[in-house]
C-alpha cells in the first residue's frame, strides 16, 4: 500500500514543529554550556541513572538521593542503569558524560531499529504465570534474547497459588518447566498471596535485575511487594483474553532493602527477535552451541539435511523435541518477515 502524501499545509506545520523543537534544544544546550563554563554547577562526580523522563534523567550518587538532570547535546540514548558523570545544579543538574556499559538490554522498535531499554544488568528475571498461559516458544524467545546479549536469565513462575487445587494445571506447569534446569537455567517459584518471597529475595540480593514477561503475569505486583513505597499501578487481566494491560510507563531503578537493585521497565508481551539472523538464534540455544559447526554441510539449516549434528542430537534425545520445535518456529518467524 502506498504512503499517503502530506498536503503542503501539513508539511509546513511539521517543518515548523521540528524547527521549534530544534530551537528549544539549542537554547537548552546553550544554557547548559553557560552553566558549566560559569561554574554554576557542582564538581563532576559519578552517578547512576535511576529514571528517564524524555529530555531529562534522574541521577543519584548516593542511594535514595537523586536529582533531575539535563543531558549535554552529544549524549543520546541514555537509559536507566547507565553510569554517568554529572554535576549537581539548582534546580537541575547536568549529565556531562556516559561511562562504559557492562551490558545493555535492547528490543527492536516498530521500525526495526534496536532501542536500549536498560543498562548494566546482571540478570533478567523472566516472569511467567499460569495465566496468561505461557508456552515453551514464548519462554525460549526470551531466553534466546538474554543469551544473545550475554545477560543471565532466570525463570520465575509467579502466582503459584493458582495451582492449588488444580492438579492438571500444576502438572502442566511442571512439564513445561522441567527441561530448563537440565540446561542450567534457574527456575524460581513465588506468590505474593502467601508472602513466599524468600527464594526471590536471595536471587535479587547484590545484583541488578530487570523483570520481563507478558503483561498480566504480576511484574508490578511483585515490585509493589518487594518495594511497598514504589506503588506501581497494577492492571487486571482481561476476562475475555486472560491477558494483562500495560501499566508501567517510565523505566525506574529501585534499591532493595535486602540488597541489590531492580529496574522496572515498560511491560512488553514478548521480545521481538526479528532483528536477529538464524546464526544468532542458534547461539541462543545453549544445547546447540557444542554442536554448531559439526554438521556435514557448512550451510546446514537443521531441517532434513543428512549428517546434521543438531538433528542427530534430537534423535538421540540429547536435544528435546520441544526445544527444537521452538527453534524452528523462531527461525520461521524470521523468514516470514
Amino acid at each position: 500500500m502506498s504512503k499517503r502524501k502530506l498536503s503542503r499545509q501539513q508539511a509546513w506545520r511539521i517543518e515548523k514543529i521540528q524547527e521549534e523543537r530544534a530551537k528549544r534544544a539549542a537554547r537548552r544546550d546553550s544554557q547548559v554550556e553557560q552553566a558549566l563554563i560559569g561554574g554554576e554547577l557542582g564538581p563532576e562526580r559519578e552517578g547512576l541513572v535511576v529514571a528517564h523522563y524524555g529530555t531529562q534523567v534522574a541521577v543519584e550518587s548516593e542511594p535514595g538521593n537523586s536529582q533531575r538532570c539535563h543531558l549535554r547535546a552529544n549524549l543520546q540514548g541514555l537509559v536507566t542503569g547507565d553510569r554517568v558523570v554529572w554535576c549537581e545544579g539548582d534546580p537541575v543538574g547536568v549529565v556531562v558524560a556516559q561511562l562504559d556499559r557492562g551490558s545493555v538490554l535492547s528490543r527492536p522498535d516498530p521500525y526495526g531499529k534496536l532501542k536500549p531499554i536498560a543498562a548494566n544488568i546482571d540478570q533478567i528475571i523472566l516472569v511467567i504465570a499460569p495465566f496468561p498461559q505461557p508456552h515453551a516458544n514464548l519462554i525460549d524467545r526470551y531466553l534466546v534474547a538474554a543469551e544473545t546479549v550475554d545477560i543471565e536469565p532466570v525463570i520465575l513462575l509467579n502466582k503459584t497459588d493458582l495451582l492449588d487445587g488444580d492438579p492438571a494445571l500444576r502438572q502442566r506447569m511442571v512439564e513445561l518447566l522441567a527441561i530448563y534446569p537440565t540446561l542450567g537455567y534457574r527456575v524460581l517459584r513465588t506468590t505474593i498471596k502467601h508472602s513466599a518471597l524468600e527464594e526471590l529475595h536471595r536471587a535479587l540480593r547484590k545484583r541488578v535485575s530487570v523483570f520481563v514477561g507478558q503483561s498480566g503475569v504480576g511484574k508490578s505486583s511483585l515490585v509493589n511487594v518487594l518495594l511497598p513505597g514504589a506503588e506501581l499501578r497494577v492492571g487486571a487481566l482481561s476476562e475475555s483474553t486472560q491477558k494483562g494491560t500495560h501499566t508501567t510507563t517510565t523505566a525506574q531503578l529501585f534499591h532493595l532493602t535486602s540488597g541489590g537493585s531492580l529496574i522496572d521497565s515498560p511491560g512488553i508481551r514478548e521480545f521481538g527477535l526479528w532483528h536477529m539472523n538464524r546464526e544468532q538464534v542458534e547461539q541462543g540455544f545453549r544445547e546447540f552451541q557444542p554442536l554448531l559447526g559439526n554438521c556435514k554441510f557448512r550451510d546446514c539449516q537443521h531441517q532434513q539435511e543428512p549428517g546434521c549434528a543438531i538433528l542427530e542430537a534430537v534423535e538421540s534425545g540429547e536435544i528435546s523435541e520441544v526445544r527444537m520445535d521452538s527453534y524452528r518456529r523462531i527461525v520461521a518467524s524470521l523468514e516470514e518477515i
